[in-house]
């Protein structure tokens, strides 16, 4: 299978769209060393929200990792942020600006186009699927864009991300209501710093697929690692830190569908 894929019972879908580690055999031959690491993977995210399952919210979580091709990027590969530096659809480089490919080895159109088909467009086909299955159960969707990065990625960013980064598409992608449910829990604690559509304002899934209008609401959570695991390699989960923002996932996924359920 491309992607692990849990059909849930409750108005929420979570995807994980950058969670992939696996690279086919003959992408994997022409990748450098820095690329074998795979550092720009969300790691553990599954595990971090392992309670969805308990919720019964439904997940989608992607194999392949985003040096194959970006999940999270549009089909037509434009910059989500104009005038800003970004990885692109096939990503030629690592968030640290190290070269991903061999020289001489990076994909050109063609192997472009047969990655849009083979890899990105199965994930896209059952995002899309579960969105509807679950609009006909419910009449209403949280769509979840679940993503992490470490605290300090100085190519895009100055200083230390905040803990907590919300992204509606300037408030575009979901309800008003929906917004403030879920980021009054964030605010209401003091353990953790939060922005909302700050660098984060959500990517090609929460733009696309949140339609408020059509009641599919979509908002992204955009995570610093340090919360939960090791940020330099091997990037080991860290279970006792994870304990401490793990309560807080859970009450800000449960705002979501409690606000969508009303």
């Amino acid at each position: 299978m491309d992607f692990d894929f849990k059909a849930g019972s409750i108005p929420m879908l979570v995807s994980m769209p950058h969670v992939g580690t696996d690279i086919p055999d003959d992408i994997a031959a022409r990748l450098s060393s820095d690329a074998l690491a795979r550092p720009d993977t969300d790691w553990h995210l599954a595990q971090l929200y392992g309670f969805l399952g308990e919720m019964g919210a439904s997940t989608l979580a992607a194999r392949w990792s985003r040096y194959v091709i970006d999940l999270n990027r549009p089909p037509e590969d434009t910059n989500l942020y104009p005038g800003l530096d970004t990885t692109g659809l096939c990503p030629v480089d690592t968030f640290a600006n190290t070269a991903l490919y061999l020289e001489g080895q990076a994909p050109d159109e063609h192997d472009v186009r047969g990655r849009l088909v083979r890899y990105w467009q199965p994930y896209h086909r059952q995002l899309r699927s579960e969105i509807d299955r679950l609009l006909a159960l419910h009449g209403k969707v949280v769509l979840w864009d679940a993503h992490s990065i470490a605290s300090r990625v100085p190519r895009f960013f100055e200083g230390r991300l905040p803990d907590l980064n919300f992204g509606s598409a300037q408030g575009t992608s979901c309800a008003p209501g929906l917004e403030q449910a879920v980021v009054g829990v964030a605010q209401a604690q003091d353990r953790f710093s939060v922005a909302v559509n700050g660098r984060f304002k959500g990517g090609y899934i929460t733009r696309h697929y949140g339609q408020p209008d059509v009641n599919v609401h979509a908002i992204q959570l955009e995570m610093c690692q340090v919360l939960y695991m090791d940020e330099s390699a091997p990037f080991a989960y860290r279970p006792d830190v994870a304990a401490e923002v793990q309560p807080l996932l859970r009450k800000l996924t449960e705002a979501a569908v409690g606000w969508v359920r009303k």
